[in-house]
């Protein structure tokens, strides 16, 4: 029996963009890389990015009444950038120009444009221009297309990895449609495969192919939602592995791994793996071992997991465990948390690892995270307070006939803008100083502002 045998097959969705397409009408060559062959050639063979493409959406109801705008498409390397507009030229017979925004010129662009307006006045043939890498236009480059996508002459379709309202220039935004691409799940990347592997005319259907489902798993996984880099792993797995005594290729988790020379890690997302190593790594930073959180942090990064994820728990840790005796730990925290957002992997590592370390190696104290549990458990356990009448908003027109603010005490009319007065019905104590880093300078703060003796630094105890 030919074909592809897998452990556990997923159906159901619909298929992804690669890249390297040539002219409409033109199929891909033989020779030409599997990513390449396994275009889709239309919406119903288009996975992933449902949130514009699926049924009913924008780009799809734009696309299917052939009402194309000039379109920008935005988002990471290997999602369907491409191969929308290829199937874009496709669906409305349009002729298909594309260049690379990094090697091409003006001199290329203006030929490619006239000739656009040859077609158009001749045929009547529309024309789309697509341009990979927009964002290397400089704005004098982008300012040449204007007139020609507000005559109509082109359709212009950019792709793009970075943020267009950084670099695209305002005129340009103003008459494009924005579409923001997604890194493709994992359960999509591995509907991808699978199509490639059964797929007799385009694909890999027409080889004895066994893949173990790990091996499948692990290549959705370590792609990183980019359908190309997972179809590359594949085919070059599968073209220099030696099919066994039966005529199969037997397609492994080592294979895969070496397909993509990355190592499998034990770290299961939803799983109890990812759960003990997120511990593992906050109970480092907590107990102040830079170099196991380290650790901890770089099998996590490796395994894929969500950049995101692991600087959340970062922050809650600077808030949390260090808290006060550094409150320079979650500025730090909160400053990776902006940056990893913005770069992105791989460089996100580096602030990762910086706030990482300072979390590590800063002193700790819960007080805070003491004092907030403490006062939620007397508003949970019913103590909930009316406020004192002098602390009321005293601002409306009225408020002074309701008693509203009588007898606040202003504190910065005081010496050291401090003055003593209630500002609880009770005396209580949520929050408790430690004598440990900037929290002993807030204790002795509190101790010479009150001469409270619970604030008594304990170098004057006697």
């Amino acid at each position: 029996m030919r074909g592809v045998l897998v452990d556990s097959p997923q159906r159901g969705l619909e298929f992804n963009a690669m890249d390297l397409f040539q002219q409409t009408g033109q199929p891909p060559k033989k020779d030409s890389p599997l990513a390449v062959r396994m275009r889709p050639r239309n919406l119903d063979e288009f996975i992933g990015q449902q949130h514009i493409a699926g049924p009913g959406k924008l780009l799809n109801r734009t696309i299917e009444a052939d009402r194309v705008a000039s379109f920008i498409f935005y988002g990471p390397s290997g999602v369907g950038k491409n191969c929308l507009a290829h199937i874009i030229s496709n669906i409305t017979k349009s002729y298909f120009a594309r260049i690379n925004a990094v090697s091409s010129n003006v001199s290329e662009m203006r030929k490619l444009i006239e000739s656009a307006k040859n077609r158009r006045a001749v045929s009547g043939k529309k024309t789309i221009l697509f341009v990979d890498e927009i964002h290397r236009f400089n704005k004098a480059q982008q300012d040449i297309l204007m007139p020609y996508v507000e005559e109509a002459d082109i359709t212009l379709i950019g792709a793009t990895t970075h943020n267009p309202f950084f670099y695209i220039v305002p005129a340009l935004i103003s008459r494009s449609l924005i579409f923001e691409l997604k890194l493709l799940s994992e359960n999509e990347i591995r509907v991808i495969l699978l199509n490639a592997l059964q797929d007799k005319d385009r694909g890999l259907g027409d080889k004895n192919i066994k893949i173990d489902d790990k091996a499948l798993t692990f290549l959705a996984k370590v792609s990183d939602g980019d359908a190309r880099r997972a179809l590359n792993a594949l085919e070059i797995g599968a073209l220099t592995t030696p099919a066994d005594q039966g005529g199969y290729v037997h397609y492994t988790l080592e294979v895969a791994q070496e397909s993509v020379q990355k190592k499998a890690v034990l770290y299961d997302k939803d799983e109890d793996s990812h759960y003990d190593t997120i511990s593992a790594f906050i109970k480092s930073m907590r107990g102040s071992d830079p170099d196991a959180a380290l650790y901890w942090l770089a099998k996590m990064l490796y395994a894929g997991e969500d950049p995101r994820f692991i600087v959340r728990r970062i922050v809650i840790c600077a808030s949390e465990d260090v808290g006060n005796a550094d409150p320079q730990a979650l500025v730090v925290a909160n400053a990776a948390l902006n940056i990893a957002e913005f770069v992105g992997m791989p460089e996100a590592r580096i602030p990762l690892a910086q706030a990482t370390v300072y979390i590590a190696t800063a002193p700790k104290s819960n007080a805070s995270y003491l004092g907030i549990e403490k006062a939620l458990s007397d508003v949970k356990e019913g103590r909930t307070l009316e406020v004192p009448a002098h602390l009321k908003d005293a601002s409306y027109k009225g408020a002074k006939q309701l008693g509203r603010g009588q007898g606040y005490k202003y504190a910065h009319e005081y010496e050291h803008h401090y003055v003593e007065q209630d500002y609880l019905p009770y005396s209580c104590r949520y929050y408790e100083p430690t004598e440990i880093g900037y929290e002993k300078r807030i204790k002795d703060y509190l101790y010479k502002l009150k001469k409270d003796i619970r604030y008594k630094p304990q170098d004057l105890l006697t």
